[in-house]
């Protein structure tokens, strides 16, 4: 069903709404994807946090105009299915990479992040970069990674300089 002008300028501004504030764009070619995938597709977008639509090229380029996805305006070629990552970078590509291996009918065919297009095999990079909880583990491995450093060095001089006269004279009563 075809849009009228009125549809059409809300479907580019909420597709510039999302780009605005997206990490990153999947767009991927969809035909041949039936319904059924199509909606587990979308139920599993929508829990990672990725914006999923299908929308005409023209309507997209003109949506993605003045943001950092204007990159992609002349890779928009086909049928393709939009995905961006509103709350981590790699959403999209993990979304997409999992439906691509049960149906060979999705195939990505632009990547961007950061303002950059990137080749459309780099979909495989962007699904490896780590959650927001996996980067916060990391983060905190990282951070707490000096401090046992430190306790390990303390321990270390301790025993060596006869750390078990310190424990001795920290347990001898106190004598008044």
């Amino acid at each position: 069903m075809a849009l009228n002008l009125s549809q059409k300028q809300e479907v580019v501004a909420e597709l510039a709404e999302v780009a605005a504030k997206a990490h990153s764009l999947v767009a991927a070619e969809y035909a041949g994807t039936t319904v059924s995938q199509m909606t587990a597709m979308r139920k599993k977008a929508r829990e990672s946090g990725v914006f999923l639509k299908v929308v005409k090229n023209t309507l997209a380029a003109r949506a993605v105009a003045g943001t950092e996805f204007e990159v992609v305006q002349d890779a928009l070629v086909g049928p393709l299915l939009y995905a961006f990552s509103l709350e981590e970078p790699g959403a999209a590509g993990r979304v997409i990479k999992e439906f691509a291996k049960t149906n060979d009918k999705l195939i990505a065919k632009v990547v961007s992040v950061e303002g950059k297009l990137l080749p459309a095999a780099h979909v495989d990079v962007l699904a490896s970069l780590p959650t927001r909880q996996e980067a916060l583990a990391m983060l905190a491995r990282v951070l707490s990674e000096p401090v046992a450093m430190f306790a390990r060095a303390v321990k270390a001089v301790a025993d060596q300089q006869g750390g078990s006269d310190v424990v001795a004279a920290e347990e001898a009563p106190v004598e008044a």
